[in-house]
């Protein structure tokens, strides 16, 4: 059982043992409910007996008292223990789904985030968590024990009077047989609502991604037009859904209400011909009130689980995405970067890199050049084993980075990318991301040394400002020196460049340049950039074109060949020195 749960319902080990154990604690639960009835028809059956038969009562009113007190403390113990397993535990087992959800998304490989956008992750890990945590601690332990206290009252009932029971329950099969007829239809309704609901916060996504854009194009009629028919597509799907599900659901519902003239015409004739007694009559008729209520509550729950199998799917997909592993230890022998024949390509049959060899030494700085597009910013990021490599093998100081723990392998890697991702927080912690034991002293420092404290010392709370979200209340150039000034503090041996300087002006890279310099010296430098003046200075160019390595080598000797690099010179206008 424990292993179908696991299979089943995407549980834990330990998730699918706690729902066991609710599952038994809420049949309990159920089963106790009927003590209160069970004390009252032990009190109907004296009264009766003394009305009819003038037969003295077995038992005394303080015996009642004390049996209605003994009843009432085993449920309110069951209902304790039925509390703690249902939810805390259920609970627990939720909340330990999403730190495994987070883990999941912290090893994934960065293409599956390419493939996914903000909405469709933020829907999985709050949406589906939160309707999975609702279902798993109010519906499936309760359509469970409900199946399990049903049967066992079914056959109590049948081995006291198989009649009457025959009366009560000949129309349960007929009811479940319309629910599950339905099922089919309820299923495909709520798929397509579910994907429509995804598709509006796609939608909604988009716009606030995008609204500068909207805003700039004026395409704000448009967009409003396209989420309003979406929205209204919601609706109508929604109504639709409602009106048969809840349709099918009631008509069922009213089978079940048929067992009620069925018990009293049955137990009329029986009573009549001297097969029951009148107290038997009055236990069913008591009974058939209530006894269909829990297989209700079945129907009901599981047309809650009709959403739980695309949910669970969703869940088992991200579950199951290939994850980047490695070891935790990382000891070079120097930090020599070497591609040996890679390729890489983000889709299936369109290679963005080919056969891509070149060596960047430590203590130098290697410049990658070429068009938009060409694939440098993927060398760089390989590098970081933000993504694996197709073929060949990529080597730090002769270990290969695919056998290295990504986490591991970036405390060596201090990265400037061309877009820059800042945290709504202060200027002070916003650098400290590079190294969370620097000292205030060492973060200002390595703010001086990327040219920010000069701005910084500007600002309302200098260093405690807190500039937003992705540091909107800064420049494109100061966000990207506090970038760099992070970098600085990381003061790894690995440094990654992706047109660090592009935001600058001429003043200003001009003194990034010289702090780099301080940087870089025994460390392993990898630029990107189309500024040609960036990359003068560099020990070895490599020039990238159609995923191949065009050409390479110093400056000095690229400009003579007239190649990639000499036209890019020519058209910037710059000369060697």
């Amino acid at each position: 059982m424990i292993e179908f749960f696991q299979r089943q319902f995407a549980l834990s080990q330990q998730g699918a043992k706690d729902l066991k154990a609710a599952i038994i604690s809420h049949s309990l639960l159920n089963i106790s409910l009927l003590l209160p009835p069970m004390v009252a028809f032990i009190f109907l059956d004296d009264a009766v007996r003394l009305l009819t038969e003038g037969t003295p009562l077995k038992y005394d009113v303080v015996f009642y008292t004390l049996l209605g007190i003994l009843c009432f403390v085993f449920m309110y113990a069951i209902s304790y223990i039925d509390y703690q397993r249902c939810y805390t535990k259920m609970y627990r087992e939720s909340a330990d789904r999403r730190i495994k959800l987070a883990e999941t998304l912290r090893q994934l490989p960065l293409d599956f985030f390419a493939q996914k956008d903000v909405a469709d992750l933020s829907a999985t890990i709050m949406d589906d968590a939160t309707q999975l945590e609702q279902t798993f601690s109010h519906a499936v332990p309760q359509v469970f024990a409900a199946l399990v206290s049903l049967s066992l009252i079914t056959l109590m009932l049948f081995v006291y009077q198989w009649q009457m029971a025959l009366a009560v329950f000949w129309v349960v099969p007929l009811g479940f047989l319309v629910f599950f007829l339905s099922k089919k239809i309820m299923t495909r309704d709520h798929v397509k609502i579910y994907h429509i609901k995804r598709q509006i916060s796609d939608s909604i996504q988009d716009g606030l991604d995008h609204v500068q854009d909207i805003k700039s194009y004026h395409q704000e009629p448009h967009y409003l037009s396209h989420l309003g028919e979406q929205l209204d597509n919601y609706e109508s799907s929604l109504i639709k859904g409602e009106l048969i599900g809840g349709a099918l659901l009631n008509l069922s519902h009213f089978i079940l209400k048929l067992g009620l003239p069925s018990v009293v015409l049955v137990g009329a004739y029986l009573l009549l011909n001297d097969s029951i007694s009148l107290f038997t009559y009055l236990v069913f008729l008591i009974l058939v009130g209530r006894v269909y209520d829990p297989f209700i509550d079945t129907m009901n729950n599981f047309a809650v689980l009709l959403y739980l199998n695309v949910r669970i799917k969703r869940m088992r997909e991200m579950d199951n995405m290939p994850r980047q592993t490695g070891r935790n230890q990382f000891d070079p022998q120097g930090y020599d970067i070497v591609f040996d024949e890679v390729a890489f390509s983000y889709q299936a049959g369109q290679e963005i890199l080919k056969n891509i060899s070149f060596c960047a030494k430590q203590g130098e700085v290697t410049a990658l050049i070429g068009a938009s597009g060409s694939g440098k910013s993927t060398i760089a990021k390989l590098v970081a084993r933000f993504w694996d490599i197709n073929q060949g093998r990529i080597t730090i100081g002769g270990e290969n980075i695919a056998d290295i723990d990504p986490e591991t392998l970036l405390k060596s890697i201090s990265i400037v990318f061309q877009e820059v991702v800042l945290f709504d927080a202060s200027i002070l912690d916003n650098i400290r991301l590079g190294n969370k034991d620097a000292t205030d002293d060492e973060v200002k420092a390595a703010a001086k040394l990327a040219q920010c404290d000069d701005f910084i010392k500007q600002l309302p709370q200098g260093y405690d400002t807190l500039i937003g979200e992705n540091g909107e209340r800064l420049s494109g150039g100061e966000r990207q020196r506090i970038s760099i000034a992070r970098a600085l503090l990381k003061d790894a041996p690995i440094i990654l460049l992706d047109e660090a300087t592009a935001s600058l002006d001429a003043n200003n890279e001009s003194k990034i340049q010289q702090a780099i310099s301080e940087l870089i010296k025994n460390k392993t430098v990898i630029i990107i950039a189309h500024r040609m003046r960036t990359v003068m200075g560099a020990d070895n160019i490599i020039a990238i074109g159609d995923g191949n390595i065009a050409e390479q080598g110093k400056p000095e000797m690229l400009q003579q060949q007239g190649g990639i690099f000499a036209r890019m010179l020519a058209r910037q206008g710059g000369h060697l020195v």
